[in-house]
């Protein structure tokens, strides 16, 4: 057998792991977020000033933000749930120390603490959950893209055949979440016609990037006979493609259809999509082709996967955008998004229901053909990797009150209570040195070019994979390229971040 066809057969006919498994890695990512934030609050505390060197604020977030990731896909996939328990325990030890080292002057009872926090006032302008959450779907994504084709990557997280949850089929729905959570339409206030429809025409425009770069990577992996999975989008479709048909498709319905009931038409487009599936040939047609036999002749057999699961990504899509209009409701305190925490927590136990019952009575999950139980299971767990954020960020907020004057990137400013006066109502005053940090933080760096990271990611896994016999590579190997490719990407994001470089010309 050809390295092409080994390569091929190595990341085919699996079935995933299973939704706990799923659920507690996603609480790692945020458990590091913390740890990080935590730590540089505790530097503050002992040298009374921020960590300002930008070599070791990289060093520091690529070893506590990135690289337990990498091992937890790898060689500490094995012990996945007692991790959280072990990086929680050290996020607490590190609390600890905070609390008791506190300046003399400044502590006052627990309680007090508390009672300042729930009346605490947080900045409305800016979300740092969205942001992170879209930073750590892109980071997740691209430690997999390359990962999967090691032998240290567990089977069970890699993408399933037709039916099942692996980490990577989540990955690939979290990324069209992830996109409309800040979709123009998200973002405007206007609601016009006129401006829908102009919105819709820009959106035209902004897609031709996904275009080209999806032309690219087909004729790139067409001549040089990359390895490919066949099933996942078909013989000349990938995701690329997907987004950017997903994206359009979506603009068209939200110029027609008011944005705030976007849920509804999300639900539609499921169920029908759902419907069709089981009381016609055409879920047959998707796994089987139009002869039985898995043929590929013709532009829809050959693409037939990536084609039709244009309306179960379209679905979340969708899901998402209400997701985002929600966010943006104002919720200035703490207060306010603790009831939101609750609202959603609410929301993703009523998924797992509809998720229990879709899958019991309809269809198990397929990302496959994006069916309607793997849109509940996308939108479900990318709300609790949402949630963890928001909950990373209410506790460094509780912790940086602890310690006056201490700053953390990409989190909650605090803010003065907006002003009663009308002309003023949604002023917000910024309290103490919070923002400067973000020139020295590689979320800020990432997100300030997350297209190019994920195609410098994917350009870089083509590249190792020619270069290297993946499957047979140990273990130590393995770590060290995973680490060398992961830290040369955010290497270049950071270096374009340090000089205000943003990459978008569209």
């Amino acid at each position: 057998m050809s390295q092409k066809h080994l390569k091929e057969a190595f990341i085919s006919n699996l079935n995933g792991t299973s939704l706990l498994e799923i659920s507690l890695g996603l609480s790692l990512a945020p458990l590091c977020l913390l740890c990080r934030g935590l730590l540089l609050i505790l530097y503050y505390l002992h040298y009374g000033k921020p960590l300002s060197s930008r070599k070791y604020s990289l060093l520091l977030d690529f070893l506590v933000l990135v690289s337990p990731l990498v091992f937890s896909c790898t060689v500490l996939s094995p012990v996945i749930f007692f991790m959280p328990t072990v990086i929680a325990a050290f996020c607490a030890g590190i609390f600890s120390k905070i609390y008791s080292q506190r300046k003399q002057e400044t502590r006052v009872p627990f309680r007090q603490i508390v009672r300042d926090f729930q009346k605490t006032y947080l900045d409305p302008e800016y979300i740092p959950a969205i942001t992170v959450f879209r930073v750590y779907v892109n980071v997740l994504t691209s430690i997999s893209i390359l990962a999967v084709d090691f032998p240290q990557y567990p089977r069970r997280y890699a993408k399933a055949e037709t039916y099942g949850t692996g980490v990577m089929d989540l990955g690939v729905g979290a990324f069209i979440f992830s996109n409309a959570l800040v979709c123009p339409e998200v973002r405007q206030k206007s609601c016009v016609t006129q401006a829908k429809f102009s919105s819709l025409a820009r959106q035209l425009f902004s897609v031709w990037p996904l275009i080209f770069l999806g032309v690219g990577r087909l004729l790139s992996v067409k001549s040089i006979e990359y390895h490919e999975h066949t099933s996942e989008y078909g013989v000349h479709w990938n995701f690329f493609f997907t987004l950017a048909f997903v994206r359009l498709a979506a603009s068209l319905l939200l110029a027609i259809f008011p944005k705030n009931k976007s849920w509804i038409v999300a639900i539609n487009l499921a169920v029908l999509y759902q419907l069709t599936l089981n009381t016609t040939p055409l879920k047959m047609f998707i796994l089987h082709g139009s002869n039985g036999r898995d043929t590929r002749a013709g532009f829809l057999n050959a693409n037939r996967e990536g084609l039709l699961s244009l309306f179960g990504y379209l679905a979340i899509y969708m899901a998402s955008v209400q997701v985002g209009l929600c966010l943006l409701k104002c919720r200035n305190s703490v207060k306010g998004w603790t009831e939101a925490v609750c609202s959603f927590l609410l929301t993703v136990l009523v998924l797992f229901v509809f998720l229990h019952v879709s899958q019991a009575y309809a269809d198990p999950v397929s990302r496959r053909m994006a069916n309607l139980s793997y849109c509940i299971w996308v939108v479900a767990h990318c709300l609790t990797f949402f949630i963890f954020f928001v909950v990373t960020d209410l506790t460094l907020v509780f912790t940086k009150l602890l310690v006056k004057g201490s700053s953390v990137p990409c989190c909650w400013n605090v803010v003065e209570p907006p002003r009663t006066s009308k002309k003023h109502e949604t002023e917000a005053v910024p309290v103490g040195g919070e923002g400067k940090l973000s020139h020295i933080c590689l979320i800020s760096a990432i997100n300030k070019n997350q297209l190019l990271f994920f195609l410098l990611a994917n350009v870089m896994t083509g590249a190792v994979n020619i270069l290297i016999d993946t499957i047979h590579s140990k273990t130590a190997f393995t770590l060290c390229i995973l680490h060398l490719y992961m830290f040369f990407n955010c290497l270049i994001m950071y270096i374009l971040h340090a000089k205000n470089i943003v990459l978008k010309f569209w």
